[in-house]
């Protein structure tokens, strides 16, 4: 072994060890291990950086917009509402959510498919009466194995897409993973349909942020304009247009207030309706019935706008005052959309309700202004939650380009960099998501991560580090079959991902996973991708995927309770995806 070889095994061994340590964040430990390989010598100077400019980088970034895109448009919300009134057992809403999970983790990157879905979770198991553990993890290992079916599925994919394209100037396509990527999606489904029964029943969500300040549903109130879709129907037909969720607790015609409403009150054009309810069904009223949402004064269209939290501190100049006396907008720039306050129903108007302290707001007003605003008035930000009441959403367009998107990729007209980036940046262009919401999309400690791994990871490779491993894999496979040798690499890359993240593996593993087949005569391909499956299924524990880690908190998970539903599901990935890979890659 050379010193050079040497020097990087040791950096490589240094950075799994912090990964393990888990004290130092990821990126961090990225840019530590090249900046040790640029003091060692393996890296040079001027390749440093040359992972910044590397396509995966601009393919991960632009596919956690597209998803971030997708998530808003409210199209899934939709589709998922008509699913949930026509299932009502446990097991069939569990089997509704993985399904629906795995196929959008196939079309956008996973951990996107995976967000979008976890509020229709919550609402499942609200209704059925179930901790929403029951749901949240095998969601998590579907959302994996549906990013095994596309090329931006999972960043493993794409890095393996990379590594191929080096050693033999053909990329993966979109598609080549379908085969046994759907193969293992099905295998796990079924499993996942019994196996979620290995999970404890008593695993409970710390207190959520709802929970711990006593927030309950909103108040807010919301015009009838000429043409709505609400004007003319009964209150009852109302509510059943916007699938219930919320209660109607007053409306207002004209100068008469009525306090109390009959299912058959009439609503017509220029009423002002009372609505009582969560933001989600409040935004679904609003969107649905064509509604306008009161405000105390309007801001320009070219202000960017933001949604704000809030609760009203004890101090506030808003208390014993309503939005109307103090002239909120005019003298602060701000609205405010809707109030919460324990066991009240609100039968005034919203500007004319007076405040009292602890009361939740949702504050909107343009971004430059807000903070000075709050301060000003007394008003105290809440955790940041994603409440869209009063936003615009745009629910075809950013389905329509990113199918577009994705044709293109398949039929080989664009590079999926391309493709991707020109799919995110016309999300932007056309108003679907705000450049501001878009940049808050990215998750930039992965790109960060990215980029430094690749020189690093490359170093490996440079230095004849990989040779030398492909070597050692080839000499202790001496006498296996070729399907032993692929579980070798698959149980090898399995175990690795727990300790790494995913993509830190794929880096690490593809290149070496690529000589071990040379050394054994094979070609790379059937090995490449039984290393893409082994990084893409960390079903063991919370921290070597993002998914899993995602659903921990929510789903009140301990670290054992993974492998109690995670180990006999890779057990059967080895046991599927072998014979697969065999068949498809041959």
């Amino acid at each position: 072994m050379t010193q050079p070889q040497l020097l990087s095994f040791l950096i490589l061994g240094g950075m799994m060890l912090l990964f393990i340590w888990g004290r130092l964040r990821y990126d961090l430990v990225a840019m530590l291990a090249l900046v040790a390989s640029l003091a060692a010598g393996t890296v040079k100077p001027e390749d440093a950086f040359t992972g910044f400019s590397d396509d995966i980088v601009i393919i991960v970034g632009s596919a956690l917009v597209v998803s971030a895109t997708i998530a808003r448009s409210g199209i899934i919300e939709t589709v998922i509402r008509w699913v949930v009134r026509r299932v009502t057992t446990v097991r069939w809403q569990m089997t509704v959510l993985v399904s629906s999970v795995t196929v959008l983790a196939a079309l956008v990157k996973n951990i996107g498919a995976l967000a979008m879905l976890i509020p229709a979770s919550f609402k499942m198991a609200k209704r059925s009466g179930v901790s929403p553990s029951a749901f949240l993890m095998p969601m998590s290992f579907g959302s994996l194995l549906g990013g095994l079916i596309t090329l931006v599925g999972t960043s493993p994919n794409i890095i393996v897409s990379r590594v191929r394209e080096d050693l033999t100037g053909q990329p993966f396509r979109m598609f080549d993973y379908a085969p046994v990527g759907i193969g293992l999606a099905v295998t796990g489904l079924l499993f996942l349909q019994v196996g979620y029964r290995l999970i404890p029943a008593d695993r409970r969500a710390a207190p959520t942020l709802d929970e711990a300040v006593g927030i309950s549903d909103y108040n807010t109130e919301a015009y009838v304009p000429e043409g709505a879709k609400a004007a003319g129907r009964s209150v009852a037909e109302f509510l059943s247009l916007v699938d219930g969720g919320l209660a109607v607790t007053g409306l207002v015609r004209g100068a008469v207030r009525r306090g109390v409403t009959l299912p058959e009150t009439r609503i017509e054009p220029g009423d002002a309706l009372l609505l009582r309810g969560e933001p989600d069904a409040l935004e679904r009223a609003v969107k649905v019935g064509g509604l306008d949402l009161a405000r105390q004064g309007h801001t320009p269209p070219r202000e960017a706008l933001s949604m704000v939290e809030t609760v009203v501190t004890p101090q506030s100049v808003l208390i014993g005052k309503s939005a109307v006396q103090i002239a909120l907008h005019g003298r602060f720039g701000v609205n405010v959309i809707a109030i919460s306050r324990p066991r009240h129903r609100m039968t005034e108007r919203l500007g004319d309700t007076v405040l009292t302290g602890g009361d939740v707001l949702l504050v909107q007003g343009p971004a430059a202004v807000l903070p000075e605003a709050m301060d000003a008035l007394g008003l105290l930000p809440l955790a940041e939650r994603s409440i869209r009441l009063g936003g615009v959403r745009a629910e075809v367009l950013p389905l329509v380009i990113l199918v577009a998107a994705m044709g293109l990729t398949a039929a080989g007209v664009l590079p999926v960099a391309v493709a991707f980036f020109g799919a995110a940046t016309l999300m932007m262009a056309t108003g679907a998501i705000s450049p501001r919401d878009a940049y808050a999309a990215v998750e930039w400690p992965i790109l960060v991560m990215l980029g430094a791994l690749i020189p690093v990871s490359e170093a490996l490779q440079t230095t004849g580090g990989t040779d030398l491993i492909g070597t050692w894999l080839s000499q202790t496979a001496t006498g296996l079959p070729v399907w032993g040798a692929l579980t070798m690499i698959m149980v090898a890359a399995m175990a690795v991902t727990p300790f790494l993240n995913n993509a830190a593996t794929v880096l690490v593993m593809a290149p070496i996973a690529a000589t071990f087949a040379g050394d054994l005569g094979f070609a790379p391909d059937a090995f490449l991708m039984a290393t893409a499956v082994g990084a893409g299924c960390d079903f063991l524990t919370p921290i070597g995927h993002q998914c899993n880690t995602l659903v921990m908190g929510p789903g009140g998970y301990r670290f054992g309770d993974y492998a109690r539903l995670g180990a006999p599901l890779s057990l059967l990935v080895v046991l599927v995806g072998v014979p697969l890979i065999l068949v498809v890659w041959g």
